[in-house]
């Protein structure tokens, strides 16, 4: 790895736009993570997926592919001048990872024929509990140190131990801005605890002052999920692909939808990208794919507008960005929303 600069350096090694080291971080940084604003912590995880895989290095290609981007941005100026510093990963998540998810697999094989298998399902339980308490514990140590924080997955199981650590820090309650496929709302899908599938479930069961609960782009759920969500009441608010449709189609603009959006969530937002989100061209390698969703500019859009607003963004994820098959483009797209996601925190709490 290079050796770290500070925080003057950076900016003026990133200004003079020569390639960087193929090892730098984030954007080709060489940031010293004490002297960021904003820090990134990579999660490789993707124990629990049920259908594409490919997660668990996507940290290191979105890395990578974030070379390559050009760093003035049209919404948000310059956020790298704050300076963005890429976090070293978990030990021992490699590894961990991969006996998990060997276990997974052999639960996911007995459940398809009418079987249970106990032992796999306590092994991978235990190992996404250990996973949880990582993240909690790494990301309120950079929260103690009074850093922003952003989490880059992996699948979507990863930022619990986050927002348990955000819950504490923030005890007045927060929003979140979920934007997703799925709903992410069933009980311990396929009999894994802390399933991808089951993240929003077990937020909102065990976190008690984080809502409302805002989830959009939606196109993809079970009824028990559904009713699930209607049993929410005012902790839940959905806008589906189809209603965004609908409302674009009824003559409404996208800036009014927008606003519609925004005028559900708090003062305080967290906000949850799932990259399924977007349009299956931005993401054609993610995990579990469903046709509608956002196109890019309009996700863009949604993160300016927030920016705007005057709330305040406290944290975020990006997860389900795949490396599998044409992984290269997703990890583009993934970097560029990555920055995104930087400069609208950046820019809600007065950094650009």
């Amino acid at each position: 790895m290079p050796e770290h600069l500070p925080l003057a350096k950076v900016i003026a090694e990133l200004e003079t736009g020569l390639p960087p080291h193929p090892d730098s971080g984030f954007l080709g940084a060489r940031l010293d993570p004490q002297e960021a604003a904003l820090v990134l912590l990579p999660v490789g995880w993707e124990v629990t997926t049920s259908y594409g895989g490919g997660t668990a290095i996507a940290p290191e290609a979105i890395r990578t592919a974030s070379h390559q981007l050009d760093l003035e941005d049209e919404a948000f100026g310059n956020p790298y001048r704050a300076g963005i510093a890429l976090l070293p990963g978990i030990e021992t998540i490699e590894s961990r990872n991969e006996s998990a998810r060997a276990a997974a697999l052999r639960a996911i094989n007995a459940l398809e024929v009418g079987e249970r298998a106990e032992s796999e399902l306590e092994m991978v339980n235990q190992s996404c509990d250990w996973l949880n308490r990582q993240v909690y514990e790494q990301t309120k140590d950079e929260l103690g140190r009074g850093k922003l924080v952003g989490l880059v997955g992996g699948d979507h199981s990863v930022p619990f131990g986050f927002l348990q650590a955000l819950a504490e820090a923030h005890p007045e309650g927060f929003g979140v801005l979920h934007i997703d496929a799925h709903l992410d709302l069933r009980v311990a899908y396929e009999g894994f605890s802390w399933s991808h599938a089951s993240i929003f479930h077990n937020v909102m069961e065990r976190l008690d002052n984080v809502g409302p609960l805002v989830q959009i782009a939606i196109r993809d759920y079970s009824r028990a999920e559904r009713a699930y969500a209607s049993a929410l009441g005012e902790r839940n608010n959905i806008f589906s692909s189809y209603d965004l449709f609908r409302r674009k189609a009824s003559g409404d603009s996208f800036s009014q939808v927008v606003e519609a959006i925004i005028s559900s969530l708090p003062q305080q937002v967290y906000v949850s990208f799932d990259i399924d989100g977007l349009d299956p061209a931005c993401c054609p390698g993610t995990g579990t794919p469903v046709p509608g969703g956002l196109q890019f500019e309009e996700a863009a859009y949604l993160l300016e507008a927030l920016a705007a607003s005057g709330r305040q963004l406290i944290g975020f994820d990006l997860c389900e960005v795949s490396s599998a098959g044409d992984g290269e483009w997703d990890a583009n797209v993934g970097a560029r929303l990555l920055y995104k996601l930087c400069g609208a925190m950046l820019r809600s709490q007065g950094f650009c």
